[in-house]
Order: C-alpha cells, then structure tokens, then sequence
C-alpha cells in the first residue's frame, strides 16, 4: 500500500491531530481577543474530519502490519467520537471560557481524547488497543479536573485516575495470560489459536474473560466497575461529563465488541454469561440509586450506568442472522441515538448552569416560563430516554430488547429486566420534566438565556433524535452494513 494511499486512508485521524496542534499553536501565539476563534476552529476540524470519515465507508483496510483497520464498524464509532465532540464544542464556548484560565488547552484535549477513541476503535492488535486505550485516559483525566480550584473537579479526576490506573492494570493482566496462550498480540492470531487449541485452553475462558472485561468495563461505566462515575461526572466540567458519557463510553464497546467477538467468539457462551450478570446489576442499580439523586449531573451519570446495561443486553445476546434485530446493530443505532440525545440533554444542564451556577433539579422548577424553548427542548430528551415513542430512544430499546427476547430464557430475563427498570427510570427522567412544568419557580428565579451556539446544537441533536423516532431505517441499515463489513456476522 502506497504511502498516498495510507494517508487517505487515516485523514480523519490526520485532520483531528493537525488540528490540535494548530490550535495548541495559536493559543500560545495569540494573546489577544483573537483565541475567542478557537471553540470555532476546532468545530470545524472535527467537523472536517467527520466529513472525511464519511467518505471512507466501504472501504475495509488494514494497516500498519494489522495494527489497525479501516472498516465500517470502526468508521461509525469514529463518527460517534466525532459527532461527541462537535455537540461538546458548541456547548463548552462560554461554559469553560467562564471557569477555565486558559480556553485553547480544552479544546486541545478534546481534540486528542476523540483522536484516542478514534484510533482505539480501528485498533485489531492488542499493543495497538492498549495504547489507544491509555491514550483516552489520560487525556480524560486532566479533563475531568479541568476546573482548577475547584474540590469537586479535582476530587472527581484523582478517583477517575485511580480507579483507571487499577483497571489498565487488571486489563493488561488479562492481555499477558492471552498473548501467553496465542503467541500473537492480533486479534485474528489469537481466534485462530483458541479456535484451534480444542479443550486445552478452555480453562483460560473465565479469567481472561474477567480480566479484559475488567478493563473494558471501567471505561463503558458499567456496574461493578463504575464507582468513578458519580463523582467524576458531577466534578467534572459539564461538557467533559458530555463527552465522557458518550464518546468514552461508545469508545469502550467498540473495543468491547471487537476484542470478544472476534478474538473470544469461540468462547461466547462463557463471557456472555459474565456480561449478562454485569447488565442486570447495572439496569437495576443504576435506576434504582438514580431514583434518589437531587443533583441532575449525578442522575445523569446512574442514568448512564443503566443504559450501559440496556446497551450489553444486545450484545450479549446478538444473533448470526444478517437481517432484523442482531443485538449488534442495535448496539450500533443505540450508540448514535444515545449520542444525539444524552449530549443534546446536556446542552441544556449547561445552559441552565451558566445561567443559575446550579445543577439541582429542584432549581428547575419553572423553568418552563423562564425558557420556554429550553424546557420544551429538554423535556424531548428525557422522553427519548425514556422510551417513549416518536423519539430515537424507543427504537434504541427496541433493538436490543428483540433480540435478547428471541435468544431464550436468560435473554428473556434480560430483556425482562431491562422493561422493568426502563418504567423505574421513567419516574425520575419525568420528575425532572414535572419540575420545570409543573412547579412554580422559588423567588428570584432569573430568566434562562441559551446562547446561539448551545442553542444550534440542541435544536440540531433534537432534529436528529426526532428523524430517527419517525424514520430509523437508514439508520438500522449503517449499523446493520457496519457490522456485516466487519465479518462479526456470516
């Protein structure tokens, strides 16, 4: 493969990596009003990148002596990390110029954490995997405690970093006992050796599966590996929450997916079990624990742990038929209507904060007269996350409920939990609609102004979520052709 060809091929990643250092240079060399460009700058890199990402759809490559591939599958979670990022960016211009000394290092940051999830998602090695996957971490540390300052920011990355530090550990762990038994770090090597090895290897089933979900686990926030989430999402600045609980989330199981099912497909029925245990415990303590929370940003982030348990009840239950509901489409049209409506919700947290300087529900009751469109926007949201219909989130549940009902009866008890502990997430998203609906506004409520930008990236993540409720199949037919390009299905 030509060198041309190669740089084609990685113009997404090229695009994103140029432009931070274009703006890391720029905010070093400008010293006047002109770093105000920068959010601006960086929109239109990640926007660039992501129009270069489309335009390599069909193509299935590998490189780097099988390092890394250019397929479908890691194509749409780059649009995912792009799309994340492009959301954030609209919403982080005020908000961190606000609390922030210096504006372009943010942007910087974001910039090589969607860099990281990018490479992470194309990685087939497990150097390669690794690498990316620390990549995103650091980077989403120094994020999270962005706020200097501030005790909750720097509360919320020192327990990030800690819990992260132990996870990679464990993960690298469980990477040694498979390197040890394949002889090859690439994910095809590895198939093949289990696949060959018969029963001798069986035994490695359970701890390697423990070990690398371990890993995994930690960066998809799902229980018992999401003790970070809580208090790094609340410290975090808004945007970052934004961002991590969907870019570093989706970025989490596109390795997830590719590592088990492609290196570990042979050992299914095992892992499968492990991670169906890991979706119940996150359904039902997620919505459970959600119930109690007065601050939104602390809802928001047992909310996540939830639909990370809605999003592995597909994936543990995925069938090989190429048509209708597969788990692993459905986890794929979960991850894009998850990203236009959990970041457009978070649109709106940041406008009411930099508003108020509050993130209590309680303080938005109200709302609906202070902000209108703000309260109406964010209402449709939370009926997205709920489930309910003409909203991207029915047809998200949808697809990986179905296939876990036609998988027999432990994916009966999944799909069975999962309904369940959608109606108990149903009262505390409503509760939030009934406070800015139906409860008056304390005394000195101030109006609510949403700036421009925030404002075009609510309406534009709602347009997109309101698109998928009313017509999903163009996008059921991108996931579906994602996942058939990557050979997870024959």
């Amino acid at each position: 493969m030509g060198a041309l060809t190669t740089l084609g091929l990685l113009s997404p990643e090229l695009l994103v990596l140029v432009g931070a250092l274009v703006i890391l240079t720029l905010d070093l060399v400008w010293k006047d009003d002109r770093r105000e460009l920068l959010p601006y700058l960086a929109l239109a890199v990640v926007v660039s990148a992501a129009v270069a990402a489309l335009a390599l759809f069909g193509q299935n490559d590998s490189l780097f002596s099988d390092m890394m591939v250019v397929d479908d599958f890691a194509l749409f979670f780059k649009l995912v990390a792009l799309g994340s990022a492009a959301l954030v960016t609209l919403g982080a211009r005020r908000h961190i110029a606000e609390r922030a000394l210096r504006t372009g290092e943010f942007y910087v940051l974001l910039l090589s954490a969607t860099l990281a999830s990018m490479l992470a998602t194309a990685a087939t090695d497990l150097i390669s995997l690794y690498l990316a996957f620390e990549f995103l971490s650091l980077a989403s540390y120094v994020l999270v405690s962005y706020i200097r300052g501030s005790d909750l920011s720097v509360e919320g990355g020192v327990k990030y970093f800690l819990y992260g530090a132990v996870a990679s550990a464990v993960m690298l762990y469980g990477m040694s006992f498979l390197y040890g038994a394949a002889r090859t770090t690439s994910l095809a090597g590895i198939a093949g050796a289990l696949r060959g090895s018969g029963p001798s290897l069986a035994w490695l089933a359970i701890p390697v599966s423990i070990l690398l979900l371990a890993g995994f686990s930690f960066k998809i926030a799902i229980a018992p590996f999401h003790q970070w989430a809580p208090d790094a999402y609340q410290g975090a600045p808004t945007p970052v929450t934004a961002y991590l609980s969907v870019a570093s989330k989706m970025t989490g199981f596109a390795v997830l997916m590719r590592v088990m099912v492609v290196a570990m497909g042979d050992l299914q029925p095992t892992w499968a079990r492990v991670l169906g245990a890991f979706a119940i415990v996150s359904m039902v303590l997620g919505n459970l624990v959600a119930l109690h929370q007065r601050d939104i940003k602390r809802m928001m982030a047992y909310s996540s742990i939830a639909h990370a348990g809605y999003i592995m009840v597909g994936f543990v239950t995925y069938s090989l038929d190429p048509s209708g509901f597969t788990g692993l489409n459905g986890v794929l049209l979960y991850a894009m209507v998850y990203l236009f409506t959990n970041v457009g919700l978070f649109l709106g947290v940041i406008a009411f904060e930099d508003a108020t300087d509050s993130t209590a529900i309680s303080d938005y009751a109200g709302l609906l007269r202070r902000s209108p469109f703000l309260a109406a926007v964010l209402a449709y949201f939370l009926f997205s996350l709920t489930g309910i219909p003409f909203t991207g989130g029915m047809f998200a549940k949808l697809f990986v409920f179905a296939p876990a009902v036609q998988a027999g009866p432990f994916g009966v008890l999944l799909a069975a939990v999962g309904v369940a502990t959608s109606v108990v997430a149903a009262f505390y998203y409503l509760n939030v609609v009934r406070h800015m609906f139906f409860l008056p506004g304390g005394e000195g409520s101030t109006q609510v102004v949403v700036s421009g930008s925030v404002r075009t990236g609510m309406v534009l993540a709602a347009v997109v979520t309101l698109a998928i409720g009313v017509y999903p199949q163009p996008l059921v037919d991108l996931a579906s052709r994602s996942v058939l390009i990557l050979g997870l299905m024959r």
